[in-house]
């Protein structure tokens, strides 16, 4: 994120949200979002299903799935038609505006609402409510990236703050939300196969240099491998063995049959899980990890903001920090690793990191910081912490306007997979359920999977609310429970990925962005009927065959 939670739920006079429900897959931020509407912010939500922050929106653009492109397009076309761009801002701050005017000059209203399956009226007001907002932030989240042209998605969401100058400024910039806290902290601290901490990258070499200096160790200079560009590694032989850490593909990764594949074709394969996953069950070695309350850390927010994690219980007997279990396989594989705190792991990479350069459990424990932590960048022990980004000066200079044509998503509906589907999360479970799933009184509200389904499609297969129906994808089909009603439009379904009864995953093609290999969970083919005594019969046939997979692993 460029700017703050408290910029963006305080400060904002229009908040553009766009492929995101945080009301349901953020809640805290969600909360202050609806806060801020019911106290005069005013609010355009881009989403291809009636979320509940819909109803309190002054604009909504109900997106066809994997439209992003073109809409971010038009909506730079009419600021810049109607004249709502900061001529001194894109003069003086950014490069290639002229190339982003002549690419945007065909992507009228009218082939927008098209494509995106939307009222031109309607984008032609969401632009000139965001653009004549003085403080207006956009904020995105999966929908916008889990795509095979998300990288574009964000590009686009990225020209619109430019060419309205509203970036490196209170109550503005451009916002990814983000799903855990790790998430942030992990790509902070180097959990890429380009970067070091701090996105420092792998293919500089004097970047490599002063590491393998700092860690006194020869370095690869080459450039890992995706998390999904893994799976089909194992497939092909490349790689033998994984490690996993507190994942759960088996759940969460697309193309369950690819995954399960993948993980039968290792050597070995050991995960690291407070429970017994659906991952976990494949395993040669589980290892007893620690969830976040029996240890001592950091995790960093969706504002970059560091805070202080401190070990609040103790965990059962047996379970061992993460980082002492890196330290043992370190010293049985060779070596040499001494046992270092949390405190000394932390102040070794702030020491190589420069964005982190001033932060330190020390100071993050200190009187004046404790509870609220530092946002990066810090660079000093003296320095305050950055809330916004880019005020004044981008980080390479000037902002690079990156223009990109709208392409169509990677799978398309056909007469044999008429519907597209997208998936998410639900407020009551979380991802893969492994702790959320174990919680009696969450279970109690959802606790089996569901497919929604609009009233015209689920009319068309005779299909009523609360059926039991077949869904099925170019890879395979799961059984559901159909959910009727008009929060999607026709021709789109939508399905939570949290339930093993009935995981949309199964379904999920191996569809990736190019540039960050993400993969397209928004966009499935797919086709609904109502279930049948058969199908039943099919489906414990599945369920025995997997288990015989999993057998087999064990």
């Amino acid at each position: 994120m460029t700017n703050t939670i408290d910029d963006i739920t305080q400060q904002a006079q229009v908040i553009l949200l766009v492929g995101s429900n945080p009301e349901e897959a953020h809640p805290v931020l969600g909360m202050q979002i609806r806060k801020a509407v019911e106290h005069g912010t005013r609010l355009i939500v881009v989403d291809p299903r009636d979320i509940g922050l819909a109803r309190q929106a002054d604009i909504h653009l109900k997106l066809r799935p994997g439209t992003n492109v073109a809409f971010a397009n038009g909506m730079v076309h009419v600021l810049i038609e109607r004249g709502l761009i900061d001529r001194d801002f894109i003069e003086q701050r950014t490069e290639g505006f002229e190339e982003l005017r002549r690419m945007v000059e065909d992507y009228t209203p009218e082939r927008v609402a098209e494509i995106c399956g939307i009222d031109a009226r309607d984008l032609v007001a969401a632009a000139e409510m965001y653009g004549r907002a003085d403080r207006a932030p956009i904020l995105y989240c999966l929908g916008v990236t889990e795509h095979s042209t998300g990288t574009a998605g964000v590009a686009g969401l990225s020209n619109i703050a430019m060419v309205c100058g509203k970036i490196g400024r209170p109550g503005c910039g451009v916002n990814p939300i983000r799903g855990q806290n790790n998430v942030q902290g992990a790509c902070d601290m180097g959990a890429m196969p380009t970067d070091f901490p701090g996105y420092q990258k792998v293919a500089d070499p004097q970047v490599v240099a002063k590491f393998e200096r700092g860690w006194g160790t020869t370095l690869s200079h080459g450039v890992g491998l995706r998390s999904t560009e893994i799976l089909p590694a194992a497939i092909e032989g490349r790689v033998k063995g994984l490690f996993i850490f507190g994942e759960d593909p088996v759940r969460t990764d697309p193309d369950t049959q690819h995954v399960i594949r993948a993980l039968t074709s290792l050597d070995f394969l050991v995960v690291d899980e407070l429970f017994m996953t659906e991952t976990a069950k494949y395993a040669d070695v589980v290892l007893p990890g620690r969830s976040y309350a029996e240890k001592e850390g950091t995790f960093t927010n969706t504002e970059r903001r560091v805070q202080r994690v401190r070990k609040a219980v103790e965990g059962p007997n047996g379970s061992m920090l993460d980082t002492d279990i890196f330290t043992e396989i370190m010293n049985r594989m060779g070596y040499p690793q001494p046992r270092l705190s949390a405190a000394e792991i932390f102040d070794e990479m702030a020491s190589l990191t420069p964005s982190m350069g001033g932060m330190s459990h020390r100071r993050l424990d200190a009187p004046e910081t404790r509870g609220r932590g530092l946002q990066w960048p810090c660079p000093t022990p003296d320095h305050p912490g950055t809330p916004i980004l880019h005020v004044g000066r981008f980080a390479r200079g000037t902002g690079q306007y990156l223009p990109n044509d709208y392409q169509p998503s990677a799978e398309q509906p056909d007469d044999a997979y008429p519907l597209i589907m997208s998936t998410g999360r639900i407020l009551y479970q979380y991802n893969a359920c492994a702790m959320t799933g174990r919680t009696a009184g969450l279970n109690e509200i959802q606790s089996s999977s569901f497919i929604e389904l609009n009233t015209a499609d689920a009319a068309a297969r005779g299909i009523a609310d609360g059926d039991r129906v077949r869904v099925s994808s170019r890879r395979g089909h799961i059984l559901s429970w159909a959910r009727v009603s008009d929060k999607t439009d026709p021709g789109v379904t939508w399905m939570p990925f949290h339930f093993q009864d009935g995981n949309s995953n199964w379904l999920v093609g191996d569809a990736l962005d190019p540039t960050c290999k993400v993969p397209e969970f928004k966009v499935v083919a797919v086709q609904v009927r109502k279930a049948g005594a058969d199908d039943d019969v099919d489906e414990g046939a599945q369920a025995r065959k997997a288990g015989d997979a999993e057998a087999a692993a064990r």
